[in-house]
């Protein structure tokens, strides 16, 4: 079996980012691997389907947990296009997945790097390895694409969004 590195399976994730665009939402995708296989994947789907709690991550983490028959997704990898928030963070932990990968920075809410810290403190009982910044600028400007398209449709004289 092929081993293929963290940029394959993000540039993956970022196809299923795309997805999400299409349907004109926030574009985040997740990969969920576990033994180089994918076991679980999703995009962003809130709005299309009223849940508040269908972000990418939980929606590969719940497609995970039915194709090993269940809820604890030991060895795995999660592969998101964006840091997770506070509830997806949950997720993971709750999860166990051994590893997240991210692909762009959210400096401002993420509570894995930024703002909390949450995957690397010493209280919570399951430790996540995460690795930041796969594929970040791709990732990145996929995010900043669609809030600037966001900005212009609402204010369609402004051609410039700050």
């Amino acid at each position: 079996m092929a081993y293929y590195p963290d940029e394959y399976w993000m540039k993956r994730a970022i196809l299923l980012a795309s997805e999400a665009k299409n349907q004109g939402e926030v574009p985040v995708g997740a990969v969920l691997v576990l033994y180089n296989q994918i076991i679980g994947e999703g995009w962003n789907q809130p709005i299309r389907s009223n849940d508040p709690t269908a972000h990418a991550e939980i929606i590969a983490l719940r497609h995970g947990g039915k194709t090993l028959q269940n809820y604890r997704l030991l060895k795995s990898t999660l592969y998101v296009t964006l840091e997770p928030c506070i509830m997806c963070t949950g997720a993971i932990i709750c999860s166990r997945i051994s590893r997240l990968v991210c692909g762009a920075y959210d400096t401002k809410t993420s509570p894995s790097s930024s703002c909390f810290k949450i995957l690397g403190s010493p209280v919570i009982n399951h430790y996540v390895q995460v690795t930041y910044g796969i594929l970040s600028e791709q990732c990145s400007s996929m995010l900043h694409d669609f809030f600037d398209q966001r900005r212009t449709e609402k204010n369609p004289s402004n051609k410039n969004p700050i």
